[in-house]
């Protein structure tokens, strides 16, 4: 006989999709779940959703908070520095329904396994059915085939998120493939980028690259290169350790490293320079971009390139932009969900070490 303790276990519901969704803090703070103020007013335009199961995720990824090696239940795990409260499907689609002025996008981030391929599809369709809002998924390649790209195409999807993550084929196999057990696979991730991009068009789909996990300046300007020859664009993350796992002492990158990634992937993802313009170190360190001086000083002071770069809204802007997501809030920001000022833009000039009085184009020792 049942005691009463488990006879209460066996009615509590489980929340799992498709009839519940994780969320971003910061997506649930935009909707009103949640209470709490952005940093110098930053606003968020895209709502982030993840899949979520009693069972987590399949995949093993040495930096990723919802690794299955971590600690702790799956609905508790943070994933990219926060908390993703769980809600139900119901609520959620009734709330942006009702912030349609201020949600621009909604993006929805699969895990890996092998049901969240229906589940996503069934959540994408039945958001698109409620309310006109572009919809995003962050796929996960290794339980996809190219006909589910159709598929999501066809339940309302207009963009693909490929997160690739590392720059080179060893590093990803360090920590995302055999290194740490884990079933991902290099040319998997690269194949499922070309079969969104043959589906979904040109610009419609992209990768996200995390610098800081041990690559070089041009090994991940290589990268970010090869995705926008094949005609998609980045997404650039800064390394940021997540609580107890299995990197979570490994350092943030240096932030004039990140500083020159960013400016290197807006010049390419614009198609304003190339990786053979661009001189390199012995050590692999951005030198010159190989613009003209002034060009590049224009560019600098734009502040575009230090921006987030995501998926945008139907007004061309980018909505995914994701406040603070790997960095905390204050000076040290790294990705800068609003234009930055003239304050930001001193400070991103000394970070990035570049000499003025070379017109801007050499890079300082640093």
């Amino acid at each position: 006989m049942l005691s009463e303790e488990q006879a209460l276990e066996r009615t509590e519901p489980v929340l799992e999709s498709p009839d519940y969704v994780r969320m971003s803090l910061a997506a649930a703070m935009t909707l009103g779940f949640k209470q709490g103020l952005f940093y110098r007013d930053a606003r968020l335009f895209c709502i982030n959703l993840l899949l979520t199961y009693p069972e987590g995720c399949a995949a093993r990824c040495a930096y990723c908070g919802l690794s299955r090696k971590r600690p702790g239940t799956y609905s508790g795990k943070s994933f990219i520095r926060v908390t993703w409260p769980t809600y139900s499907m119901d609520e959620v689609a009734e709330r942006i329904s009702r912030r349609t002025d201020r949600v621009k996008r909604v993006c929805i981030s699969m895990v890996t396994r092998k049901r969240a391929v229906g589940d996503t599809r069934e959540i994408c369709a039945r958001l698109r059915s409620a309310f006109d809002v572009p919809v995003s998924l962050l796929v996960a390649p290794t339980v996809l085939s190219r006909e589910d790209f159709v598929e999501f195409r066809k339940a309302g999807a207009d963009k693909i998120g490929v997160a690739i993550d590392l720059a080179t084929a060893v590093l990803f196999d360090r920590f995302r493939g055999s290194g740490t057990g884990g079933p991902h696979k290099w040319e998997r991730y690269w194949q499922a980028l070309s079969e969104a991009l043959s589906v979904f068009g040109e610009g419609n789909a992209g990768a996200h690259f995390m610098v800081g996990m041990g690559e070089t300046e041009k090994e991940m300007c290589q990268a970010i290169e090869r995705v926008r020859r094949m005609g998609g664009r980045t997404h650039l993350f800064s390394f940021f350790p997540e609580a107890e796992s299995e990197m979570a002492d490994h350092r943030s990158p240096p932030i004039a490293q990140y500083r020159r990634i960013q400016l290197a992937r807006f010049l390419l993802d614009e198609s304003i320079s190339a990786v053979s313009e661009f001189d390199f170190d012995s050590d692999g360190r951005i030198r010159d971009f190989g613009l003209p001086p002034e060009e590049l000083e224009r560019i600098i002071d734009s502040g575009e390139p230090f921006r987030t770069s995501g998926c945008a809204g139907y007004d061309g802007q980018v909505a995914c932009n994701r406040p603070y997501a790997n960095s905390r809030p204050g000076p040290g920001i790294r990705n800068f969900p609003f234009p930055p000022d003239g304050n930001d833009l001193k400070r991103i000039r000394r970070q990035l070490g570049l000499k003025k009085a070379d017109a801007g184009s050499k890079v300082q020792d640093a």
